[in-house]
């Protein structure tokens, strides 16, 4: 929750910086507010010392905020948030070890509209997850930021149903810590992110809802005193959003 609340506090800041260095070209300001959830599946491999092996994750919901500003027909600002818990086995030779995996993601981001199709997007990516091992009753955490820099389609089918998507690649840099060791090493991260959806807007309602998949691949690498060891992971799985628009 803390992390929750430093986020949405930093994207209210940036908002207020980006209104003031961006001239408007009207007086009104579009907002869209809404939740969203993501049905993922997450396939993790990894590799410690010589030997390279496994994490099974059982597919779990996602879900969160999001906002949507429009500060003039060329610029809009968005943010999302969302906070997902796997169960999971790690397996290695002679031994699965069973662990509860929770992760938050997050992108705040400024949007330039490039035409009446493509957006170009510019911004800050969080992750952060935390591993409890049942076993040991040990916890493990990761966080990292970084920049994101992608593109976005909006593409009209009829008056109110759309096609939208994005990708987008990230780098992100962070610590891990453990309850039980303290600091443990530092990491980096790269990898790209994508979404496509269908979208129907309901006039009445001033509502529109999305259904599509999104697609998350990163690798983490770690650096150990002792040496080296990455991560590779897959998040794939359904979306579903929903936003109301209104102007202040």
């Amino acid at each position: 929750m803390k992390r929750l609340l430093s986020s949405l506090s930093l994207s209210l800041s940036l908002l207020i910086l980006v209104s003031m260095l961006i001239p408007s070209k009207v007086h009104a300001v579009d907002i869209s507010v809404g939740a969203t959830t993501w049905y993922a599946w997450m396939v993790r491999d990894y590799s410690e010392g010589d030997g390279t092996f496994k994490a099974k994750l059982d597919p779990a919901f996602f879900y969160g905020p999001v906002l949507s500003v429009k500060l003039n027909d060329d610029f809009n600002f968005t943010f999302i948030y969302l906070y997902g818990k796997f169960d999971a086995t790690m397996s290695a030779p002679g031994v699965d070890l069973k662990l509860i995996f929770k992760r938050q993601d997050a992108d705040l981001a400024l949007n330039y509209k490039l035409n009446n199709y493509f957006k170009i997007f510019a911004g800050i990516k969080y992750i952060g997850h935390s591993m409890l091992w049942v076993r040991d009753e040990e916890t493990i955490e990761h966080n990292g930021y970084g920049p994101g820099l992608g593109i976005s389609l909006t593409f009209p089918i009829t008056d109110n149903v759309f096609i939208l998507g994005n990708i987008g690649g990230i780098y992100l840099w962070g610590n891990g810590k453990s309850t039980g060791h303290g600091k443990l090493a530092n990491y980096n991260e790269s990898g790209v992110n994508s979404t496509l959806s269908l979208a129907y807007y309901i006039a009445s309602a001033s509502t529109t809802v999305s259904l599509g998949g999104r697609f998350q691949y990163f690798k983490s690498d770690y650096d150990y005193s002792s040496g080296t060891m990455w991560y590779k992971n897959k998040i794939y799985g359904a979306t579903l959003m929903a936003t109301y628009s209104f102007s202040i």
